[in-house]
């Protein structure tokens, strides 16, 4: 799965992080999620502990988006066979099907491609009735995949406010507050669409919290954000929207735009969403590897969150205190945690959270036989061919040139003439960062 693993393992250290990393993005595959939590059984399709008698609908469709579902389709199909009548998933992973179509899109800034693709999507959804069986697919990046963009509001205003807002520091609740109020999908209008149909949501979660009206802006969930918060959300970081955003975004505040549907919606009556997969499958597998090598274990936490150049400065001061103490857990050890970090643009260079992440980590790591890698589950990190990356005492030799490139967020091309970069390409799935610190005894 790492492209480059055998440039990168360099030590046992090293090593042993790439493995733990490899496995937990493996056990968070579609088809491994799909196999352990869909099934068929005669007439009953169980998802989860709950049970769909298909003799009741008339057809089954699927339809949905994000980084894993085309493979999530491909499951499925394998489940279901030709009992799946028709389907359309946006995706920027492709893969082969045969009932359900695959369009391509982009991520993580939405493109026309995607657009269309979306709009298939909610044409589907529409043509579903009281004997239409629905399975939606949400998985991460759908947010970008299914853009969707409202009445007057054009992809490129779309496609404007996203990179603001990406670049702004704002968290993933309050870019997807602003998003889904300029979708026509998002916010559980995918869910609206479809009613009266039966909606079974195949969830897999790339958001801290498992939050489900957050993973891909929730379209098949209730939205508990409204157009208003949404204009706060801009006001806030000072994002200078364009002029149909402003006018979209104030008419809904007005009550002149029908606003995204709440939990006491109508169309909820025959929705459930089952989360198949997320970030803690990732961190689950990536210890057993660790456990089975003989290291100590500690999942430090799943909902790592804030900005990733100060996170790194704690998970470096556990790497610390593991190595001094024997707190909170005796080396050899392997530290795990997953979330989802946030960059503040103030540069205009190449890199993503997991690569900041990396280097700030590499400038305070000053002890033999410690490792950390930092991925981004997808294969993609921030908006380049990376996944992460990952580092080591050895990593940094000149703290100037280090600290310049995060003044920068020009971190890429500081890791990548290193040679420290991760590389998978798409993963075909995406549950949140996944990072793994392993800490030696002292030499």
């Amino acid at each position: 799965m790492i492209e480059n693993y055998d440039e990168l393992a360099g030590s046992k250290p090293r090593e042993t992080a790439l493995s733990c990393v490899e496995a937990g993005v493996r056990a968070a595959h579609p088809r491994e999620v799909v196999r352990d939590s869909v099934t068929l059984d005669g007439e009953t399709l169980r998802v989860r502990d709950a049970e769909y008698d298909l003799t009741e609908y008339e057809e089954v469709v699927v339809v949905g988006g994000g980084n894993a579902a085309g493979h999530v389709a491909a499951a499925l199909e394998s489940v279901l066979g030709d009992r799946i009548a028709r389907g359309v998933v946006v995706t920027d992973d492709p893969v082969e099907t045969e009932r359900v179509a695959v369009r391509e899109g982009d991520h993580p800034v939405p493109s026309e491609r995607g657009a269309a693709g979306a709009r298939d999507v909610l044409d589907l959804a529409e043509s579903a009735d009281r004997e239409t069986l629905v399975l939606a697919v949400v998985t991460g990046g759908g947010s970008a995949l299914l853009p969707a963009p409202a009445a007057d509001v054009t992809l490129s205003d779309l496609q404007s406010v996203t990179d603001a807002l990406l670049e702004s520091g704002a968290d993933i609740h309050e870019i997807n507050a602003v998003r889904k109020h300029l979708s026509a999908l998002k916010g559980g209008q995918l869910a609206r669409a479809a009613a009266p149909a039966t909606v079974a949501g195949l969830v897999l979660s790339d958001v801290v919290g498992n939050d489900l009206d957050v993973i891909a802006s929730g379209p098949t969930a209730p939205d508990g954000s409204t157009f208003a918060e949404a204009r706060s959300v801009l006001d806030r970081y000072g994002i200078d929207a364009p002029e149909s955003v402003r006018t979209r975004l104030r008419r809904g505040a007005d009550g002149d735009v029908r606003e995204t549907p709440s939990a006491d919606a109508p169309v909820f009556e025959h929705v459930s969403n089952y989360v198949l997969a997320d970030g803690f499958a990732a961190l689950d597998a990536a210890r057993e590897v660790a456990a089975d090598r003989g290291y100590e274990t500690l999942v430090l936490s799943s909902r790592v969150r804030g900005e990733a150049r100060e996170a790194a400065k704690t998970h470096v001061a556990v790497a610390e205190e593991v190595r001094a103490t024997g707190n909170p857990v005796e080396p050899p050890a392997v530290v795990l945690s997953g979330g989802e970090t946030t960059v503040t643009v103030r540069g205009d260079g190449r890199g993503g959270p997991n690569q900041e992440f990396a280097v700030s980590a590499a400038l305070e790591l000053d002890a033999d036989r410690v490792a950390l890698a930092c991925v981004d589950t997808d294969g993609i990190d921030g908006a380049t061919d990376a996944a992460g990356a990952i580092v080591d005492a050895d990593t940094v030799t000149d703290e100037d040139d280090a600290r310049e490139a995060l003044a920068k967020n020009d971190v890429y091309p500081y890791l990548d003439e290193r040679g420290e970069l991760i590389t998978t390409g798409a993963t075909g799935t995406n549950v949140n960062d996944l990072r793994v610190l392993v800490v030696e005894r002292a030499p």
